[in-house]
């Protein structure tokens, strides 16, 4: 959030200095533009981690692709590929799959392509992102953060949303694992479906 926000910041600044009316059609254009990169942030963190998404158990996969398509539409550098046909998962699957997506996201430091993937099949729902391109880049703690090995007072801003996940993971008896390497960032969950689910 502080590069959108700081940037609507430095766009008012320079407004209420700017005499020039096409410089200042062009402080108006950025301002939008960073108001939109927040406006579709804070979405994402109310379905990652607050209760957005309705009062049901059930969270449509069109409010997660959306805000996946806002996030990556952002750079021109990113690509989003979505194979996901569900109508709907669980809340629990959709935090996870959106934290896991975004880690593949923090991880293509040069751009690249996000590839988000989930279904249900057997009573458990299965979730796989992989994040491809030059250089890609994973934070080893974080990968600790997931497998469960950090140690609680390593936890930081950074590694919270891998803490995350193992907590929800762990809560409901599924399962998390990940493989990096230069060209690519596989990450992989499996959640059982709550009880009373049909399909």
């Amino acid at each position: 959030m502080l590069s959108p926000v700081g940037a609507l910041n430095n766009g008012l600044e320079l407004l209420a200095d700017e005499k020039d009316p096409a410089m200042r059609q062009r402080c108006l254009d950025l301002l939008e533009q960073s108001a939109r990169i927040s406006a579709n942030k804070l979405k994402f963190f109310r379905l990652a981690y607050g209760a957005a998404g309705g009062f049901g158990e059930q969270v449509p996969v069109d409010e997660a692709h959306e805000l996946l398509t806002s996030l990556t539409e952002a750079d021109e550098r990113l690509t989003l590929e979505w194979a996901v046909s569900e109508p709907t998962l669980s809340k629990p699957a959709i935090k996870v799959l959106l934290n896991l997506a975004a880690m593949g996201l923090d991880s293509l430091v040069r751009g690249g392509t996000l590839a988000v993937g989930a279904e249900r099949n057997g009573g458990q729902t299965e979730i796989a992102i992989r994040a491809g391109g030059p250089r890609v880049a994973f934070d080893a703690n974080i990968g600790k953060a997931l497998d469960g090995s950090l140690d609680a007072d390593e936890l930081s801003g950074r590694t919270a949303p891998a803490h995350l996940i193992r907590l929800i993971v762990e809560r409901d008896g599924g399962a998390v694992q990940y493989h990096h390497s230069k060209e690519a960032l596989v990450l992989g969950a499996m959640l059982p479906d709550p009880e009373g689910m049909i399909g």
